[in-house]
């Protein structure tokens, strides 16, 4: 995937959207049944002294172990950190978390191995960045598309922040072990990738009415992750390797996209802030945590018919959009009106979202995550203060009334 890389940068150089690309710091990426084993000989060829691999326990056992193996025979020194869970037995990237990694860190070490899915990838990201050590992705799940990708979502003093980290030097993708790892993180991998609907859509949005920054590159490499997902939804669903691989590439190139424009637009919009107002309640209530994946699959279908309906209703309603907003917004809208109604005109409908879902086993509703009623209404008028993107949700919510709509729709 290397030269895909070089072709991105190639495409980013001779972009002119008007934004500032970064680099892609990226030097090697393997998708492959041996990639373990190349991740041990490009630790050996770059000559770190000391690899720091941070994990868990299932972490370890589905991948850390053999990476491990490889590295004795290099003769590569090596120390794990496996990440303690919480009292649900959840691994969470919190402040806990982040202390204990930094405090376990050898002084020898040069090099931080992240060996799991997303939470314990944010926790190399940030240990990374923070003592200015150089860290490779090893994935053990095709569960999330932060693989690639600068940020790092934080719970800190209990509420979910994205901050701007690090990209991973080289990341080692082993379609063995991503082919053992459990259904539900595959079902989750795909919802993640579903999300790209409503994410994309909102990021437009708010580049027409708000002049947010955008980029029709950036946009067209998560389009295309999201249709290769799509389109081989059946072959991803089954498993094998060509799926898995399919869905991990796709996962790669959306956390290469963020990377590029270097921050989450593409891939967040207002189906990541329900996910993390969720996460956060679930959390102050000391519940079992709940796959970010499976989440914000949920949260793309349920906001999918509101965008839709409720959405598309006021912004087609020449009196009501002008008695609702100052002179600019009406003005930017009713120039955009067209190609809005078209971006989220693409969204497929909640049912046809809920039907790829249930493909993959996936949940489609939000009670099928312990998501009642109430945490999903509150959800809809407040998450949108997570995160200042001016996406549909956020318009509903400032703009449009929405806490009454959803009082009337209840």
């Amino acid at each position: 995937m290397e030269e895909y890389i070089r072709e991105l940068m190639t495409l980013a150089h001779n972009c002119d959207c008007g934004n500032q690309h970064n680099s892609i710091p990226i030097e090697k990426m393997v998708v492959a049944n041996d990639a373990l084993a190349e991740a041990a000989v490009f630790v050996k060829n770059k000559a770190f002294k000391h690899a720091f691999l941070i994990a868990d326990e299932n972490t370890l056992n589905a991948a850390g172990k053999q990476l491990s193996r490889h590295f004795t025979e290099k003769n590569i020194d090596y120390s794990v950190c496996l990440i303690q869970p919480d009292a649900n037995n959840d691994v969470v990237a919190d402040e806990k978390s982040l202390v204990q990694a930094l405090l376990e860190l050898p002084r020898e070490a040069d090099v931080i191995i992240a060996v799991g899915a997303g939470t314990l990838h944010d926790i190399a990201r940030f240990t990374s960045a923070k003592i200015g050590v150089p860290f490779i992705s090893a994935p053990t799940a095709p569960s999330v598309d932060g693989f690639t990708s600068l940020g790092a979502p934080l719970i800190i003093r209990g509420v979910k922040t994205t901050f701007q980290m690090t990209a991973p030097m080289a990341l080692f993708a082993d379609l063995a072990v991503l082919k053992a790892s459990p259904q539900k993180m595959i079902a989750a991998g795909f919802g993640d990738m579903v999300a790209k609907y409503t994410s994309l859509a909102d990021w437009k949005f708010s580049h027409l009415v708000k002049g947010e920054p955008y980029c029709p590159l950036v946009a067209k490499i998560t389009r295309e992750a999201l249709e290769s997902c799509i389109d081989n939804v059946t072959k991803i669903s089954i498993g094998d390797e060509e799926g898995i691989q399919i869905l991990i590439k796709a996962l790669i190139k959306s956390g290469l996209a963020m990377l590029l424009f270097g921050q989450s637009h593409p891939a967040s919009g207002g189906e990541h802030h329900l996910s993390h107002y969720w996460e956060m309640e679930f959390l102050q209530q000391n519940r079992p945590a709940v796959l970010h994946g499976a989440k914000v699959g949920v949260s793309t279908s349920l906001l999918a018919d509101i965008y839709k309906k409720e959405f598309i209703e006021v912004i087609t309603d020449p009196v009501r959009l002008a008695s609702l907003c100052d002179h600019q917004l009406e003005k930017n809208i009713t120039e955009n009106l067209q190609e809005i109604i078209a971006l989220y005109g693409e969204v497929p409908s909640s049912s046809q979202l809920g039907g790829l879902l249930e493909k993959l086993g996936g949940a489609t509703f939000p009670e099928q995550l312990g998501i009642d009623d109430n945490l999903v209404k509150r959800s809809l008028s407040d998450a949108h203060k997570l995160r200042n993107r001016f996406t549909a949700l956020r318009f509903l919510n400032e703009v449009a009334n929405y806490p009454k709509i959803i009082s009337e729709l209840s």
